[in-house]
């Protein structure tokens, strides 16, 4: 199961997912001069030998490159081919939520072709029926998936706290699902091939989480860096188990803008410092 690969990464290296989600202006100057295909790829193959010591996965957002037409999609296409040619794990970060056939589509698209990936994240809005046109490529494929359940945006409350007549939030009802939905898919580590998008906003929801997520149902945690989390609130989400890897985009990635030096220097400087506090913190549970 892609999910006991991505659990050893982890525990091998640190619990850091580095956000490939790439704009020109993060482009270094050795590269400006190149083409938007060539000039986003080097600079993403550049992050990645910068990175690799500490990066358990990449997550690679597609709108950063779908926005700068078919360069930028030639781009995302090498930049997922180079990942998994070095046996580096990686998550298409597409939010698909559409159903049956469409989603059998997008299933096919990104787990097969040019745009394959190990994992893609999804959005459970319409049910299982958004979720389980993926299931053959969980069991036979070796993919698996992160379903969006609580997100850190400033407006997530605004569906995701809504609670049933029981006092159960929507967000606890999604992770319940996602666990049920998981135990056909269990890998040796405990945890499923389908995982859950997991932001840190408070204490009692890190403690509720934890407690639904019940060790089988592995964790995609932005918010770290740039977004304000802090890394001891998610070390309790995730556990001494580390049953998680929590994401990095521009504070990594765009760690050299505006800066003299190595972009890629600086860049490994930022990826070792933050990986070195979440496995510190994670070590003082």
């Amino acid at each position: 199961m892609i999910v006991d690969e991505l659990y050893e990464k982890v525990r091998q290296r640190s619990p850091l997912c580095v956000g490939l989600d790439l704009r020109t202006g993060y482009i270094p100057t050795e590269f400006q001069n190149f083409s938007i295909e060539d000039g986003l790829f080097e600079t993403a193959k550049m992050i990645v030998d910068a990175t690799i010591q500490n990066a358990a996965c990449y997550k690679v957002q597609i709108a950063c490159y779908e926005a700068l037409g078919l360069e930028g999609l030639r781009a995302y296409a090498k930049i997922l081919k180079y990942l998994r040619d070095n046996d580096e794990i990686v998550i298409a970060d597409i939010k698909r939520g559409d159903i049956a056939s469409t989603a059998e589509e997008y299933a096919k698209g990104h787990f097969s072709g040019d745009f394959e990936a190990d994992m893609a994240t999804l959005n459970p809005y319409m049910g299982v029926d958004a979720i389980s046109p993926y299931f053959p490529y969980f069991k036979d494929k070796n993919k698996g998936a992160f379903v969006l359940v609580k997100t850190s945006n400033p407006s997530s409350d605004d569906f995701e706290e809504i609670e049933d007549k029981n006092g159960k939030p929507l967000y606890i009802s999604v992770l319940e699902a996602i666990k049920n939905w998981g135990e056909d898919f269990l890998g040796n580590s405990g945890y499923s091939a389908i995982g859950a998008v997991v932001g840190v906003n408070h204490l009692k929801q890190i403690i509720h989480i934890r407690e639904v997520a019940d060790g089988r149902v592995f964790l995609l945690v932005p918010g770290f860096g740039a977004q304000g989390a802090k890394a001891e609130d998610i070390a309790q989400l995730i556990g001494q188990e580390q049953g998680g890897v929590v994401n990095v985009s521009r504070g990594i990635i765009a760690a050299h803008v505006g800066k003299e030096g190595s972009a890629k220097d600086i860049i490994k400087a930022k990826a070792d410092a933050m990986a070195k506090e979440l496995t510190d913190a994670i070590g003082k549970l």
